[in-house]
């Protein structure tokens, strides 16, 4: 049996008590060109890549054992393999996703067998205006045969893209002087893409309805600018109301078609004397907006 636990909030982590080995490169700084930048400008922007090799359990016993690297995945040949990869690229990659999933390649190619999941972050400190942080996490798990013997599995990929402290001022409060001046709110966005189940039901359901399916990317900054115009307009008496408001205008953008689910947190930073914010946070799915009239 797994003991596991998990605190509150999107940003928390799984603790997991199970057996399970893991070799990482964390953070490491790259300058990439995966096209427009928060300017606009299509040109190499700072960069920091992070890869998670999940190996199958007790991979690691017999380097812990022999004390010798050679019996594991040498973290120092990814990073070089990773350096490499960047360094070679003459051309943009196809996004911040198309980044991790070429990383992606290489971290199973160094690993082999021993790889279970491959986990690559690509945080791009500068990639939003008025934001701390924009990361594209991506988590692949390997092919493997069928419990059954027959078809191979292919591979099954989890993407998640998050917009971290996103600072805009806007009318939020119930008390006289907070409706008549701005403060800050600190919003933080998580968006789940769906899988390719989710995809492939998403398309169908849409051939059945005799619609026009959504396809392409999502075009994360774009949607962040219009979230932020939106913000800045908006005036609200509560945090409940205002997180609603924006996971609802997220979830129904144009084109957020392969979004699955979004959290929306938001902080208030001044509300309390001697506390650093205050919050709220909601999950929703994209379908739980869908074909209901916004709220009033």
């Amino acid at each position: 049996m797994v003991a596991c636990s998990k605190r509150p909030g999107a940003w928390d982590e799984v603790v997991d008590t199970s057996d399970t080995d893991t070799v990482f490169v964390n953070r490491l700084q790259v300058n990439v060109n995966i096209g427009p930048d928060c300017w606009s400008k299509a040109r190499p922007q700072p960069a920091e890549i992070s890869v998670f090799l999940h190996l199958y359990p007790a991979f690691l016993d017999l380097a812990g054992d022999t004390d010798d690297v050679l019996d594991s995945v040498h973290y120092g040949h990814l990073a070089k393999a990773i350096s490499t990869l960047v360094d070679a690229r003459t051309v943009p990659w196809a996004g911040a996703e198309g980044l991790a999933d070429a990383v992606t390649e290489e971290a199973f190619a160094l690993a082999g067998d021993a790889c279970a999941e491959v986990r690559v972050v690509v945080e791009l400190p500068k990639m939003i205006l008025l934001a701390a942080g924009f990361s594209v996490d991506v988590t692949t798990t390997a092919a493997a045969a069928a419990p059954d013997g027959g078809e191979t599995r292919s591979r099954s990929k989890k993407v998640e893209v998050k917009v971290k402290d996103l600072v805009l001022a806007t009318i939020i409060g119930v008390n006289p002087p907070e409706r008549e001046a701005k403060q800050r709110v600190i919003t933080n966005l998580v968006f789940y893409e769906e899988g390719e189940d989710e995809r492939f039901a998403r398309i169908l359901g849409s051939l059945n309805r005799h619609e026009q399916s959504q396809e392409g990317p999502v075009d994360y900054p774009q949607l962040v600018k219009d979230l932020s115009k939106d913000i800045e307009e908006s005036s609200h008496l509560t945090l409940e109301k205002f997180v609603r408001d924006v996971a609802r205008k997220a979830c129904l953008h144009e084109r957020v078609a392969g979004v699955h689910a979004i959290t929306v947190r938001a902080q208030k930073p001044s509300a309390i004397s001697f506390a650093h914010s205050s919050g709220v946070e909601v999950t929703r799915t994209r379908a739980s907006f869908l074909g209901s009239p916004p709220a009033a």
